[in-house]
């Protein structure tokens, strides 16, 4: 270790203390700015590539527990956990260093990890000492030391050693480093207390910008309001067509002064989410161009997914493959000032940043959510197990305000958050690919797999799914020690791109992890299923002859454990509490109590149902009394194509016609083009790139003519706007029910078992919540018309139309 300003010496020498007369005198000024000495270090200590090649590191557990083991080994005079702060000027800096032996005036940092040591890199090794030597002046400024041992502490949790690296400083040195760091600090920091104060006083001054409110706006604007000056949690339904994404942003804003908040993070659900939030937010900021100098103070930045924002997608992200990571941290900071200074960072805009100074756009995105006032990206940047948002709000300890769009999406993809699988079969072509070393602890994993096959076939179940009642212990046993083999063998290794070895490792991580929480809160499921087999020739035979050896009679004979999450709000509720308030809004948040559970929020969350704007006369609803039943569609889908080719002919123009299946839209479209080739049809295809959904629209034109068909439920039943003619009409065949299969009754059970109410939870309620989604495209505006035809007789049932919206008029039969 390069030993820059450090004076040649023993550690363990006596130090004498600093004369009262050499110490620097504290500022007699206020702090401006207080900062971390992490932070402090993570800004202006960083240099060299980004290197983002995976290693292990431990678990928080792991963290504490070696950090107490550690304290533990000194003497009775040993200090642990102390707390050190000075001042630089205006700037202050604050920090807990690990320990102290005032006997032998040492001071330590403990850095834990896992693996090889040397997997640490020289750069992340000179960003601890850089912590520590911070530390040390901080220690000699409080204590008048003339000098200091510094002993930097690399802990290896699993082997529970310790591997000490140990320096001497004296006190000016140290104290010249810490200057080093503060100045340019300090003058960020600046920058950032003028920006915060012209930001608060213009949000104080903003005026609601779409005046005059909208029906029901106003009511959902100051509901907003107060929920965040107050710091409550909202949960809010607002119809479609009154502005709601303006209607919380601007209040959500202007409580930002009155509240002293740091952010407001504005999280979607689907990309054309994030544009919505962003028109509205130009509209606050004065601009409809939204430029660098337009309106209002405001730094808003757009977060991207990885690979859509990757600018080398061949490349590994570490300096020797890619070149924008390549000195990254050398040129981060006049990337930083630059992209500050431009303030309306959308993706384009950062893009163009970042590569003008050479560096990735994806990462200075990162950076630039430390200076940002909105982050508007999707839900999964703060709810999701390594959710990058939420992580810098607990560690920053920022006051941060969440409004979450489109909240009703939140259920499922929590539970998709919160859910992990892993199968037998990816666990033998992970053996086939993995090097000797880690073979042993494969085999001990395949061999639980045929303990579990065997039991599966004992126990009379299901032949293809059965709940088990937990993760199987031994099962469990046996991945946790793969895991850590496979830990230490990829944090030693350089790993070919093509290498299954790796995301393997990230799978097998993932169940272990949700395995070690499980609960009442999700399934584990054992499913027996057939393979899917690579085409090349011979590559049954081969996968067969795996199977033979580890003991199996055929190709089927593999199985798969899934935890599923199904009530998410046991993860969320920890991410929610963290942020100073939370709103969640959609137009379909009914019942309230249903998304108050199933979401995790507290028992005094205000709730807010807006009314709609819309009259009864604008949108014509009426029910077609078929049953669209599995077992009934064949006889009823001549009456359906009927219906739909009957309104059409009457009122001619754009509809959706939507179905609960991919299965079922394709053999009604098939019988009306072979009944009604004059009628033009287009139709969702299983998978569909973003062209292809945008063609699909393209097609709902002022002009057009046609029925689209669509999936209930999918990227076309919501968040689609085709105001006026556009669209005109809608047809919904079936409730939109889940189906009735071992999984959903296994669901539904647990829902009766902690909610009481297991069918409204597992099928009514979603089934209902796609329906008016889907509906929901007609009436747009307060001067559109059209009309909803709901194929299946269930829907004159009283319990359904109580779900439905109240502004809504069927027509009698």
């Amino acid at each position: 270790m390069t030993q820059a300003l450090a004076d040649a010496g023993a550690c363990g020498a006596d130090v004498p203390e600093l004369p009262p007369d050499a110490a620097p005198a504290a500022a007699d000024v206020p702090a401006l700015y207080t900062v971390s000495v992490r932070n402090l270090c993570a800004f202006a200590a960083k240099s060299g590539d980004l290197d983002l090649r995976f290693t292990p590191s431990p678990t928080a557990q792991q963290e504490r527990q070696g950090h107490q083991l550690v304290a533990q080994r000194r003497g009775p005079h040993h200090e642990a956990e102390l707390s050190l702060q000075g001042r630089h000027g205006p700037l202050a800096v604050r920090g807990r260093a690990d320990g102290f032996d005032p006997r032998s005036h040492t001071l330590e940092e403990v850095k834990t990890y896992r693996g090889a040591l040397e997997a640490v890199s020289v750069q992340q090794q000179a960003l601890h000492w850089a912590q520590l030597k911070v530390y040390g002046w901080l220690l000699c400024q409080s204590r008048g030391l003339a000098a200091v041992n510094l002993s930097l502490v690399y802990f290896d949790v699993v082997q529970q050693t310790e591997s000490p690296q140990q320096q001497r400083w004296d006190a000016t040195a140290l104290c010249r480093f810490f200057e080093s760091l503060c100045e340019p600090f300090l003058a960020w920091a600046r920058q950032e207390v003028a920006h915060r104060r012209a930001r608060d006083a213009a949000l104080v001054q903003s005026p609601f910008p779409q005046l005059p409110f909208r029906p029901g706006q106003r009511a959902l604007a100051a509901a907003v309001y107060k929920a965040c000056v107050s710091s409550q949690p909202l949960l809010v339904q607002a119809p479609t067509g009154i502005g709601k994404t303006i209607g919380t942003v601007y209040p959500a804003l202007r409580a930002m002064p009155e509240r002293g908040s740091d952010k407001l993070f504005f999280l979607t659900a689907k990309t054309p989410g994030r544009q919505v939030a962003l028109d509205a937010l130009a509209q606050v900021r004065g601009s409809a161009r939204a430029g660098a100098d337009a309106g209002l103070p405001l730094r808003v930045i757009e977060l991207v997914a990885r690979d859509k924002a990757c600018e080398h997608r061949d490349k590994a992200c570490h300096g020797a493959s890619c070149p924008l990571a390549r000195g990254f941290y050398d040129r981060l900071p006049a990337a930083r000032e630059a992209a500050a200074r431009v303030q309306w960072l959308d993706r384009q805009a950062l893009r163009s940043v970042a590569l003008a100074h050479g560096i990735c756009p994806y990462y200075l995105g990162h950076e630039m959510v430390r200076w940002s006032d909105v982050v508007v990206g999707d839900y999964n940047y703060y709810f999701d197990r390594s959710a990058m948002l939420h992580a810098l709000t607990v560690e920053n300890d920022w006051r941060v305000s969440l409004l979450v769009d489109e909240a009703h999406n939140l259920v499922p993809r929590g539970c998709a958050m919160y859910s992990a699988e892993l199968g037998h079969a990816e666990t033998l072509q992970a053996r086939e690919q993995a090097p000797p070393v880690l073979r042993g602890r494969i085999d001990a994993v395949l061999d639980q797999w045929q303990v579990l096959q065997e039991r599966h076939a004992a126990s009379g179940a299901q032949p293809d799914w059965r709940e088990l009642d937990a993760p199987p212990e031994a099962w469990l046993r046996a991945l946790h020690r793969l895991n850590q083999a496979l830990g230490e063998h990829v944090n030693s290794h350089v790993l070919d791109g093509d290498s299954v070895v790796l995301p393997f490792y990230f799978r097998t991580l993932a169940i272990a992890t949700l395995a070690d929480m499980f609960g009442d809160h999700s399934l584990c499921e054992y499913t027996r299923e057939v393979p899917v087999m690579p085409a090349a020739p011979g590559a049954i035979a081969a996968a067969q002859t795996r199977l033979d050896g580890a003991g199996f009679d055929s190709v089927d004979a593999v199985g798969r454990i899934t935890l599923r999450n199904v009530v998410p709000g046991h993860f969320l509720a920890p991410r929610l509490h963290s942020a100073d308030a939370a709103v969640l809004f959609s137009a379909t948040l009914q019942p309230a109590d249903y998304y108050q559970a199933l979401l995790g929020l507290p028992e005094h969350t205000r709730w807010l149902d807006v009314p709609s704007p819309f009259d009864s006369a604008q949108l014509a609803v009426r029910v077609v009394p078929i049953s669209t039943r599995r077992d009934d569609r064949a006889r009823s889908l001549d009456t359906l194509v009927a219906t739909i080719a009957e309104q059409f002919r009457r009122t001619r123009g754009n509809y959706l016609a939507f179905f609960s299946s991919f299965d079922y839209l394709e053999q009604a479209c098939a019988r009306l083009r072979a009944s009604c080739a004059d009628i033009p049809v287009w139709t969702q295809a299983r998978q569909m790139d973003e062209a292809a959904r945008r063609d699909f629209l393209v097609r709902f034109d002022d002009a057009g003519c046609g029925v689209g068909f669509a999936v209930l439920g999918g990227v076309f039943g919501e968040g689609v706007d085709l105001p006026g003619r556009r669209l005109i009409g809608a047809f919904v065949a079936t409730l939109g029910l889940p189906q009735f299969d071992p999984v959903n009754e296994a669901i539904c059970a647990r829902m009766q078992a902690r909610f009481g109410q297991g069918y409204a939870y597992t099928y009514a309620y979603p089934g209902l919540q796609k329906v008016v989604q889907a509906a929901g495209r007609v009436i747009r505006t307060e001067t559109d018309t059209g009309c909803v035809v709901l194929l299946d007789a269930r829907y004159r049932q009283p319990q359904v139309r109580a779900l439905l919206p109240p502004w809504w008029q069927i027509a009698p039969a």
